[in-house]
């Protein structure tokens, strides 16, 4: 069972993007993400402007006139959530937390997807494989994946970016739209692995930050816990190098990071603790159909 306060939550996300999608995601949404191909309709005769190159020819000798192959796009999409379920994610240090913001994230999407009648599935990985559930359609199927997400148990609290996207490789059978959501903080090489699911779907990295991953509130000596590995570490907050320092290798792992994408061609968005995601959201779609146009 959901509790009332998740589904409070959980009512009050779908209004929002039912409201979004009627004003102004539907379009950016349908224009954003390709179908998997067109889909042969009927036969038609030709008429003045058609491209000839859909002329069949076979109707055309048996008719003694002139007529083409009438194709329709194929909208139905698959969509999978591929969501970092590892101990980084407890970590927010405003109004919520990035798994708390991740969980908005699917949510939105999720029922954005399901009002496209798309088919929607979820794994959940660490250093592993947490929980894998296939894609169907449908607002139960959505509610499913928010249920496993709300209440889902850590196995592990360590992440294996690689392992599990490989694993998400080998499962999918269909070209699908795939979120990456995470921080992508992993000390593991995973730039093969996102290569291999880029290759054969269309993958989106949805990045997880929170200011403090630039920056530490001066507080004197605190202790800071790695959320991963359990270790903990005295820092001097005060020290103005040492923040300098965290700020310089912050950046440089997200210039890496970006780069990575960029070489792999993989669209990305970043979602920042404490801020609103909708209009980030808007703003991919819209450069996203800008690219397509192109």
């Amino acid at each position: 069972m959901i509790s009332k306060e998740i589904l409070k939550k959980i009512k009050r996300i779908e209004i929002t993007t039912r409201h979004l999608v009627d004003t102004v995601l539907q379009g950016e949404y349908l224009s954003s993400f390709k179908g998997r191909g067109i889909e042969f309709t009927e036969v038609r005769e030709y008429q003045e402007g058609d491209d000839i190159r859909a002329i069949d020819w076979n109707v055309t000798a048996r008719m003694n006139s002139p007529y083409i192959k009438v194709f329709i796009e194929e909208r139905e999409l698959q969509v999978i959530f591929a969501a970092d379920l590892s101990g980084s994610l407890e970590f927010g240090s405003k109004e919520n937390l990035k798994s708390e913001l991740m969980f908005e994230f699917v949510a939105a999407m999720g029922f954005t997807a399901n009002l496209n009648n798309d088919r929607v599935g979820f794994l959940g990985f660490s250093t592993g494989l947490e929980k894998y559930v296939p894609p169907k359609k449908g607002r139960k199927h959505v509610l499913r994946i928010l249920r496993e997400l709300a209440y889902h148990e850590q196995k592990k609290k360590g992440t294996n970016l690689a392992q599990s996207l490989l694993y998400l490789s080998h499962i999918l059978r269909r070209r699908s739209t795939v979120f990456v959501i995470s921080d992508f903080y992993d000390e593991k090489d995973y730039y093969n692995s996102l290569k291999v699911l880029k290759f054969h779907h269309d993958v989106i990295a949805v990045v997880l930050r929170d200011r403090r991953d630039y920056s530490m509130a001066d507080i004197g000596y605190a202790p800071f816990m790695d959320p991963e590995t359990g270790d903990t570490t005295w820092v001097d907050t005060a020290d103005k190098g040492a923040s300098e320092k965290l700020k310089k290798s912050a950046e440089a792992a997200d210039k890496k990071l970006l780069r990575s994408f960029k070489s792999l061609g993989i669209d990305h968005m970043v979602l920042n603790c404490g801020e609103p995601y909708i209009k980030t959201l808007i703003t991919f779609f819209k450069q996203r159909e800008g690219r397509r146009g192109r």
